[in-house]
């Protein structure tokens, strides 16, 4: 049987990479609007309330509007934006961060697709807050890039025109009210009494991201080893299709410098999972400093967005979960 879905706000950039994802499926029907009446509140109601399955791509206040208009008590809607990651009745869609959250998405109408950064900072800290290796109330920093592609079509359409001659910037933070609309996610998700202090930044290439989570294990009360937090992150996800966690070996090699003295890493690249749904995760560390880095790569418009919300989708339609991804 084909299940039909409407998505609101297909000409963006998420909802473009979804209805990508889709078509060509056989157990899907894609409904679309007519472009001309994309604005017509009665039209959008119309499909919004005869899909199956409805995904919004659109600002918060817009998507607010969508989950108005919408009547059908059995209508599963999955929502893109900041609106309800944080909300009562709204099920946080990252399938992989709690045993029991496939099976709540899966039982749920109304899901929200979880943002980009916060999946990192989320599959990262998450685990070991739940195994007591960092407390619920630690004051934690992630810092993290993210491919262009996350700004929206302003900053897209800036990093996609000729470089003006007096700018040649490759790589600018941002976020500097410390007020990013992922921290409240961030910290709820997270298991966190506090708000993290998060420092974004965005590069000058179209998509694909590291998120990063530095511990000064010697402050920490459990005093843990890289080793064990590595361990406890494996055995978090262990048999993941989605979320892998690289070996104690693999972290060493990567920690050996590849470019000369300096250091500098080529091979732990933003862009490695780009067009996946995948993320990996690494811990280095460092034992006679008793500190480490705890690092998430994945794709900000894979797993980040499009590829996470079509996961959702096949779970909440009860199809097999990689289908499509």
């Amino acid at each position: 049987m084909s299940h039909t879905v409407f998505i609101d706000g297909e000409a963006g950039t998420t909802g473009l990479q979804i209805r990508e994802r889709l078509e060509g499926r056989k157990d899907l029907e894609i409904l679309s609007i007519d472009p001309a009446k994309r604005k017509d509140a009665d039209a959008r109601a119309e499909l919004l309330n005869s899909a199956d399955a409805v995904i919004l791509c659109l600002p918060d206040d817009a998507s607010k509007e969508a989950v108005g208009l919408i009547q059908s008590n059995r209508v599963r809607v999955i929502d893109a934006s900041t609106a309800y990651r944080t909300a009562s009745g709204w099920t946080y869609g990252f399938a992989e961060m709690d045993q029991d959250q496939r099976a709540a998405i899966a039982s749920s109408t109304r899901v929200s697709n979880p943002g980009c950064y916060p999946t990192g900072f989320i599959g990262l800290v998450r685990p070991l807050v739940a195994a007591e290796l960092i407390p619920s109330d630690w004051p934690l920093t992630v810092n993290a890039v993210s491919g262009y592609t996350g700004g929206g079509k302003g900053l897209i359409a800036e990093f996609e025109a000729p470089t003006p001659p007096n700018r040649s910037d490759a790589f600018r933070i941002y976020g500097l009210p410390l007020q990013h609309k992922h921290i409240g996610e961030m910290q709820v998700h997270g298991g966190l009494d506090h708000a993290p202090l998060f420092a974004p930044a965005v590069g000058r290439y179209a998509q694909g991201m590291i998120v990063e989570v530095p511990l000064q294990l010697w402050a920490l009360p459990a005093k843990p080893r890289p080793a064990e937090l590595r361990e406890a992150l494996a055995k978090a996800y262990a048999g993941e299709a989605f979320v892998d966690v690289a070996s104690a070996d693999e972290c060493a090699a990567l920690q050996k410098a590849r470019a000369g003295a300096a250091g500098y890493n080529a091979d732990l690249d933003p862009e490695a999972l780009n067009g996946t749904n995948r993320m990996k995760l690494y811990v280095f560390g460092n034992e006679e400093r008793h500190q480490a880095r705890l690092v998430a790569v994945l794709d900000n418009l894979g797993k980040g967005a499009s590829g996470a919300a079509v996961q959702n989708l096949n779970i909440m339609l009860g199809l097999p979960e990689a289908t499509g991804l």
